[in-house]
């Protein structure tokens, strides 16, 4: 265990991670220069393997700015919007929700004043467009009406850019759409290069998001894809340090949307025809703001977060190809952006309407089937509280009650059948003292044995491996449950945060993982072990739980919560079945005796 623990911290010491290839701002930094232009230009390097050497990286020449930094805000009733005249593109947005601020404080408090900010800090704005060859990035903003926000900007050889983004309410929250249109305004054809179109960064929104859940989510019609930092972090078995990669691409003509996702809040960019291929770029990112105003440190439910270091976006474009350009023709291509929560009904209704599936930015694990009991737990969860005003804690309980439930006859079946092969384990030992030298048939005499007494040597595994995709299905879904977000219960200041309600000399004293592993212990105790089981291997799974301390540990409450009273459960349905008293028992079933010779 100690080994498990410390292992990530000793080979990160070792073998240092190789660093994030630098960005256009931070080369512009490097080289002493103050034009912010190159800082928010579009991070273009492109990734050349040349095996078995190191990969290469070629650099598209930064656009120039020459004009100071124009902004212009406009708003609707659900998002501000801040326009920058430096890539003509929204520096970021706000959700004027005060249900979904950026930083959750001690005790569940909401900070209305501080709102969720996507693309918070990203070096580049969304919907910049960049080319190679294509020269300045200032742009003229103007707003032609209360809705409509337009940046212009003329491109060498007679091209125009043109950008219209509509930000009035369109009747759907969270929503709003753009366009970025090319005009040959010259007299003669133009060869438009290959281009890239910025749809946003995945950044944090607060200073204790968890990092392992920025990323970039894309469907391709069929399947998503997510891509998050351990895919550039290249690692094997993700402790090994390998390769770095430096940009993911794909796409057939088939990028239907990406989102940008953070572990509660997605920026989502849905073209109105599916992209030929979408590009991510890991990039450096400020971090978060403490309050608002500036890096520094700040407390929360999770103890105390330190903002200064950089931390590791996911910049992310559309990428169109090369194409030429007739005189007075024009290109376009119009997205339309979800910029708000991971709230499954509406991700769910703007799916039904664009027919696009967009609800699988949720991002719920999606094999053996652990997708489908993510959306079933959240929906039901959510109808708990909806319709019976249930606190989402105990809808937690509630819905852990119903499982139970649901599974009493898998588990009271298991328990009994634990009890007879616990009968038989004289029988099973003198097997297998007899046949110790030869294996073959000591499993034929015990599978007889087995046989003869009707039991299923699965049985008591069989629940255990039907309730997996349930736990799993649990876990992916209290992970990325927004409305848990700042919800205290007893003395948990959250249900998405570990349970700390107390730091001394650094570490974390969290009572619901202590509470947990007591009961998983209990239960272990209580569950009689395997017939021939070493004395030695019983002691081992006996003490197992201990593992799992160190694995749940800093897990959120919601999911110790519900961990913990399902071991609770457990053990009192094991007391229930071992006392005679299991309604599921089946009537008339001979008892087998420990004693019975054969």
């Amino acid at each position: 265990m100690a080994v498990l623990i410390l292992l990530s911290g000793l080979v990160n010491r070792l073998f240092p991670p190789i660093p994030v290839p630098p960005t256009l701002a931070a080369a512009a930094a490097t080289n002493g220069t103050t034009n912010l232009a190159a800082a928010q230009a579009p991070f273009t390097n492109r990734e050349v393997p040349i095996a078995p050497t190191p990969t290469t990286v070629s650099t598209m020449a930064a656009p120039t700015s020459t004009q100071p930094e124009v902004l212009l805000t406009a708003s609707n009733s659900d998002l501000i919007f801040r326009f920058t005249s430096r890539g003509g593109g929204l520096k970021d947005i706000e959700l004027r929700d005060t249900n979904y601020p950026a930083i959750v404080h001690a005790h569940g408090v909401m900070d209305g004043s501080n709102y969720a900010t996507l693309n918070h800090k990203a070096t580049t704005p969304i919907l910049a467009m960049s080319a190679v060859g294509w020269g300045g990035n200032d742009f003229e903003l103007s707003r032609p009406s209360s809705n409509l926000v337009r940046a212009v900007r003329v491109l060498p050889g007679g091209l125009r850019e043109v950008k219209e983004f509509n930000v009035g309410d369109i009747g759907t929250n969270y929503l709003f759409t753009a366009n970025v249109r090319l005009e040959n305004t010259s007299g003669a054809a133009v060869t438009i290069p290959e281009r890239e179109v910025v749809t946003g960064t995945a950044t944090a929104i607060g200073p204790f998001d968890d990092p392992n859940t920025i990323g970039v989510i894309w469907y391709n019609g069929d399947k998503t894809v997510d891509i998050g930092a351990s895919w550039f972090a290249n690692r094997t078995l993700g402790c090994i340090p390998g390769t770095r990669r430096t940009e993911y691409r794909e796409g057939a003509s088939n990028v239907v949307w990406a989102a940008m996702h953070s572990q509660y809040f997605t920026l989502t960019a849905i073209p109105a025809q599916p992209a030929p291929s979408v590009v991510i770029r890991s990039v450096n990112i400020n971090p978060p703001d403490a309050d608002g105003v500036g890096a520094g440190t700040t407390t929360g439910p999770a103890g105390t977060a330190t903002l200064t270091n950089s931390y590791e976006g996911l910049q992310t474009a559309f990428v169109y190809p090369a194409l030429t350009l007739a005189p007075g023709k024009s290109v376009e291509e119009s997205f339309t952006f979800y910029a708000g929560p991971k709230e499954y009904n509406g991700l769910v209704k703007i799916g039904h309407f664009m027919g696009n599936n967009v609800d699988l930015a949720m991002g719920f694990t999606g094999y053996f089937g652990f997708s489908f009991f993510s959306k079933f737990l959240l929906i039901s969860m959510n109808a708990l509280h909806e319709f019976l005003g249930l606190h989402y804690a105990l809808c937690i309980i509630a819905i852990t009650v119903i499982i139970k439930l649901v599974f009493w006859p898998l588990t009271a079946a298991s328990t009994r059948a634990q009890k007879r092969q616990q009968a038989l384990a004289p029988q099973i030992k003198a097997i297998a003292d007899k046949y110790k030298d030869d294996p073959l048939k000591k499993h034929e005499k015990t599978t007889a044995l087995f046989k003869e007494h009707k039991i299923n040597p699965l049985g008591s595994c069989l629940p255990m491996l039907i309730t997996i995709p349930v736990f799993f299905g649990f876990y992916s879904m209290l992970r990325n449950s927004i409305e848990l977000r700042g919800v205290p219960f007893l003395w948990a200041q959250d249900l998405t945060l570990p349970d700390t309600v107390l730091i001394i000399a650094g570490f974390h004293i969290n009572p619901l993982p202590l509470l947990m592993t007591l009961t998983q212990l209990w239960q272990s105790h209580l569950t009689p072990p395997s017939p021939g089981m070493d004395p030695d291997q019983q002691k081992i799974m006996r003490w197992m739980p201990l593992m799992f301390l160190f694995i749940f540990y800093r897990m959120s409450a919601g999911l110790n919560l519900y961990y913990t009273v399902s071991n609770l459960l457990t053990i009192a349905q094991t007391t229930w079945t071992k006392m005679g008293a299991d309604p599921a028992a089946t009537p008339g079933r001979p008892v087998i005796s420990a004693q019975k010779k054969r």
